[in-house]
């Protein structure tokens, strides 16, 4: 008889790691499956939407500009996802656009060349292909640190408890870009972070028939419940009265973004011009890709797994 192969061992999440039902080798029913990746799409399309929302009026840039930089993200991160699930590492992740870079390219936008454009359309094309121009040689510069494996030695000496601050840093360097958005608009804002915080920490135990719906679909629950109570606001007149500033940020009929969207659109390469480089510019936004390297959802889950081995040495044995 010959002897089994290690890759060929298969072992229930459970026995994996306390806590997974499914893991990288298993799948999840088709229905659930759908709905999940459904969830997932909507937390990307969160990320498309708020990143160009915050920047691209920065940029001099209209609703119509708005759209297509959203257009820009979503194709983008479908093909990447789709190169990612078929060629990369495989995880269950979706490639879409990093909190990373928005301070560098808030630094390219406030640049004095660019903010002495008066004309703002010319200005937002201007902004678009420098931040193209330096996108290009920061990834560049990602593409060395990956194929020479000198990020893979770097890496070894990273620790969870070296890289969570790191991670945190970020995130509370855009916490005055971010966060502050709720209450702009709180008797919406409040009730979806109060809801998503009590289904997905307080009620995940809740099951039905063995599926622990407000844990898994806690996102896409809280969304459709708020949007549906939002839109009764809406409709009901509760805004009608109320100042231009606050029918924007409350009204579910005032983003525009649908209105300026045609009906197909097919994104592609330089569309917004030729790139421009700078050396400054780049240098920037090379710290951001540095940033990204620590925070990708590989390095992340590697550290992840590291921790709780460390935690639960019995997961070795």
């Amino acid at each position: 008889m010959s002897e089994v192969k290690p890759e060929e061992i298969s072992h229930p999440a459970m026995e994996q790691l306390q806590g997974f039902e499914y893991c990288i080798d298993s799948n999840p029913p088709w229905g659930e499956a759908i709905i999940l990746g459904f969830q997932h799409y909507i937390l990307a399309l969160g990320t498309a939407v708020m990143i160009p929302a915050v920047l691209v009026p920065m940029m001099g840039g209209n609703d119509g500009d708005r759209v297509r930089v959203v257009q820009t993200l979503l194709f983008v991160t479908g093909i990447n996802t789709l190169l990612q699930s078929l060629f990369g590492t495989r995880l269950p992740t979706v490639i879409g656009g990093s909190y990373a870079f928005v301070i560098p390219v808030m630094a390219i936008v406030q640049d004095s060349s660019l903010a002495a454009i008066s004309d703002d359309h010319e200005r937002f094309l201007q902004s678009m292909r420098a931040i193209q121009g330096a996108l290009i040689v920061s990834s560049s510069i990602q593409i060395i640190l990956g194929y020479s494996q000198l990020w893979g030695i770097f890496s070894r000496f990273f620790s969870p408890l070296g890289m969570a601050p790191v991670v945190a840093l970020l995130g509370f360097g855009l916490f005055e870009r971010g966060f502050p958005v709720v209450g702009r608009c709180v008797e919406v804002g409040l009730p979806m972070l109060i809801l998503f915080v009590v289904l997905s920490q307080y009620l995940k135990n809740v099951q039905i028939r063995e599926i622990p719906i407000l844990e898994r679909f806690s996102l896409f629950i809280c969304i459709a419940l708020v949007w549906a109570y939002a839109q009764i606001l809406t409709s009901g007149g509760a805004y009608n009265h109320s100042t231009e500033v606050t029918q924007i940020n409350c009204r579910t009929d005032r983003a525009n973004l649908i209105s300026s969207a045609p009906w197909i659109k097919i994104p592609y390469p330089l569309q917004w011009g030729a790139p421009t480089f700078s050396a400054g510019q780049s240098f920037g936004m090379v710290s951001a890709v540095l940033v990204s390297l620590i925070e990708s959802p590989q390095l992340l889950t590697a550290l992840q797994l590291g921790l709780q081995v460390q935690l639960h040495p019995q997961l070795t044995s």
